[in-house]
């Protein structure tokens, strides 16, 4: 067998030393599936942190590295390993693929639902100007709003604004700016709408129709070849990038990128197993949760991987710290300047450092040599860094701060000097006499410009996203109910309720900001007061909004998915009782304002729908299915039952269909990047299959947090309204 390294791997600086000797612990023996033990020390399991100051971790790497490398070579056998992916023309930009976003299409930097047009632009240079900017982008439009109704992921991207061909124009807009795209795939979703196709074949015809680069694998471990056939047999050659790092080694042949997590945040950085099995493999480290990401950088910048640049999480912003996106800009820019160097094959982690605290990582390529350096101590370090083999004429730069070094010459040896801030980087480029730069300059000149102001100016406190309301103007108040309403006396109420995202624990940030509130969170509790005001006794029916069409004339700019269950403009025979689905917020309020009406504020529907005792149900603290619709688990939705079919699930004041019938829009909040609305009362499609789906709340205590992006996709088989009148 050929190794397919065709390498010596010189042996320089601490890679020295008698080959007999092994280090404690054999390698193979303690290989995890993300991240390789670090030389000198036992496994993460062997002890705790008590000593781990006494660790050297020169003393060993140059055996450790030695053993390493048999272990690769041996690994790529056992996986019967070829590099044709890496060396494929149309796949080696994901070996430049620096910095990655996964991106939520409701945000308002790529959105302008005001406007309805993509705003990539805008999007792109907010990043540009905050951390340097993205090489590539994961256009998210599935998750956390799928299973709301029996939409599948295929139908979601048919549904964004434009349809395949608006979406294709946002793509086009990215590539305009350099920017690849991915698309994600969805290997749980089996319990909406089938597709009638494989999974593999149904995301392929997407990725062709909007021209996308790449498909990222949700919660795959590793993403089966079937989706690279599949777009390869529609004349797509794709970038394929697992979220859940890689689970079996042969699957690095074809999964030419993956994303890294949770790297253990130790003294002694850690080394990325599959950038080390096959150093061209672009990981992108994604932390979505971290306020602070200066380990995770370091990481990054050790191993000469990349970062998944993740801030709007599920309609959660998580900006990035002034001082984390600084470091991220001056990574990225060291990085896109020598992008042959982070993806050599002779990279060589653990080189010997003449300070404590201190690691670096070794690039050699023909041209030139990188070293990365990060500073784990909380202190800064001065002085001599490195002693590395000198070759006469070779030239030295500090890249970081962009300044020609003169180091002392000593024994062969020259002796590096470089500042590194505490938790800081930096980076060393040697270039042979023989080698001509002739843009060098000019990048350390911009490098010079940036180091003039240290990391530590920049700040490092995080605060959350802060939301407002979308006010809602009052009604002309009336004293009697009008028909079909019911009267609700104001009173002193006791609002208690959660948000049931999935994700997000109970972060800062989290679900909405009431008024009263200083920042989104999940559980929310107020004793209020309530005016008294008139509520629909049921949800408006597909009668009543036609009636609204036919007297206003209404017609929504945004009309795809409007009224999508009617037929020839008006609803099917027999459904003329039931709730009217499939409009939007911007349509429920539309017809509110016609009937002199406007929507319910949440706690004005959770008053209207519990009373003042505080029950779980309209009718009392127990769940009765014989008091709301049946449930539906099936893959298809089913109209709503009609208005009044079940009395018996009332509210102590009279009011019918809260729970387990359609959803009901109330309140919108939004900050600068999302708009969400709160949406009660849950339904009666239950899909099944994973736990992933838009959850329930058919409890009074909870609702659910709904990401707006444009009526075409907001509308849903599931969503209906009612209405209130503010009472005299």
């Amino acid at each position: 067998m050929i190794d397919p390294y065709d390498s010596d791997y010189p042996e320089t600086g601490p890679e020295s030393g008698d080959a007999d000797v092994r280090t404690e612990y054999k390698f193979s023996h303690v290989t995890t599936g993300r991240y390789l033990p670090t030389p000198g020390k036992a496994p993460e399991w062997a002890f705790a942190d008590i000593g781990e100051w006494m660790i050297d971790p020169g003393a060993s790497a140059g055996d450790w590295l030695r053993e390493l490398r048999d272990w690769r070579r041996e690994h790529l056998v056992r996986i019967g390993y070829s590099d044709h992916n890496y060396r494929h023309p149309d796949l080696q930009w994901a070996q430049r693929n620096f910095v990655h976003a996964q991106m939520m299409v409701e945000d308002r930097y790529f959105y302008d639902p005001e406007q309805g047009c993509y705003t990539v632009d805008r999007y792109l240079d907010d990043l540009q100007a905050r951390f340097g900017g993205i090489d590539s982008v994961l256009i998210w439009y599935v998750y956390p709003n799928i299973g709301i109704d029996d939409r599948n992921q295929f139908d979601l991207a048919a549904d964004m604004p434009g349809g395949l061909q608006g979406l294709r124009e946002a793509v086009d807009a990215f590539h305009r700016r350099g920017v690849r795209v991915f698309l994600p795939a969805k290997p749980w979703d089996h319990g909406t709408r089938d597709p009638g196709v494989s999974h593999w074949d149904g995301l392929a015809e997407v990725v062709e129709a909007v021209g996308a680069d790449g498909i990222n694998g949700d919660t795959f471990n590793g993403v089966p070849r079937a989706f690279f056939d599949a777009c390869q047999a529609r004349g797509r050659t794709v970038v394929l990038q697992p979220e859940s790092t890689i689970s079996s080694e042969e699957q690095l042949i074809w999964n030419v990128q993956s994303w890294g997590k949770k790297a253990p945040d130790r003294t002694v950085p850690p080394v990325a197993k599959w950038k080390w099995l096959e150093p061209r493999h672009m990981i992108n480290y994604e932390n979505r949760w971290g306020r602070n990401r200066n380990h995770d950088l370091q990481y990054c910048f050790f191993n000469g991987i990349g970062y998944n640049a993740w801030e709007n999480i599920w309609g959660i912003w998580n900006q990035f710290t002034p001082r984390d996106a600084e470091s991220l800009r001056r990574i990225a820019a060291i990085y896109r300047r020598f992008p042959d160097t982070v993806v050599s094959r002779d990279w060589a982690p653990y080189q010997a450092t003449r300070q404590a605290g201190v690691f670096a990582s070794r690039f050699p390529t023909a041209r030139r040599t990188l070293w990365t350096l990060v500073n784990r101590n909380e202190y800064e370090m001065e002085g001599e860094q490195l002693a590395i083999a000198h070759v006469d004429g070779t030239r030295y730069y500090d890249v970081w701060n962009g300044r020609l070094l003169a180091p002392r010459i000593e024994n062969g040896q020259a002796l590096i000097e470089l500042p590194l801030e505490a938790r800081g980087f930096g980076a060393l480029l040697a270039v042979p006499g023989t080698v001509d730069d002739p843009d060098l300059d000019a990048f350390l000149a911009e490098t010079a410009q940036r180091a003039r102001t240290p990391l530590h100016a920049f700040g490092s406190g995080w605060k959350p996203a802060l939301q407002q309301p979308l006010e809602i103007a009052p009604t002309a108040p009336v004293a009697e109910p009008p028909a079909g309403m019911v009267a609700i006396p104001g009173t002193e109420f006791d609002f208690k309720v959660q948000g049931i995202e999935i994700e997000g624990f109970t972060w800062a940030g989290l679900d909405v900001q009431y008024p009263w509130e200083n920042c989104p969170r999940r559980h929310h509790r107020r004793r209020m007061r309530i005016a008294p005001f008139h509520i629909d006794r049921h949800p408006v029916t597909n009668a009543a909004f036609k009636a609204f069409l036919d007297a206003s004339g209404y017609r929504p700019r945004d009309a795809h998915n409007f009224l999508r269950h009617w037929r020839d403009g008006a609803p099917r025979p027999g459904w003329e009782n039931r709730p009217v689905t499939w409009v939007s917020l911007e349509d429920a309020r539309a017809y509110a304002v016609w009937a002199g009406k406007r929507l319910p504020h949440e706690w004005e529907w959770q008053y209207a729908a519990q009373g003042g005792d505080g029950r779980l149900y309209p009718w009392g603290n127990d769940w009765d299915d014989s008091r709301v619709p049946a449930a539906n688990r099936g893959r298809r939705l089913r109209a709503p039952d009609p208005v009044g079919a079940h009395p018996q699930g009332a509210s102590p004041f009279g009011v019918e269909d809260l729970v387990g019938n359609v959803w009901q829009w109330t309140d919108e909040y939004h900050d600068a990047h999302t708009r969400a609305a709160v949406l009660r009362g849950g339904s009666s499609y239950r899909p099944q299959t994973s736990h992933w789906y838009f959850p329930q709340a058919h409890r009074l205590d909870q609702h659910g947090k709904y990401l707006l992006m444009a009526p075409c996709k907001d509308r849903a088989g599931t969503i209906g309204f009612r209405c209130v009148v503010d009472a005299q």
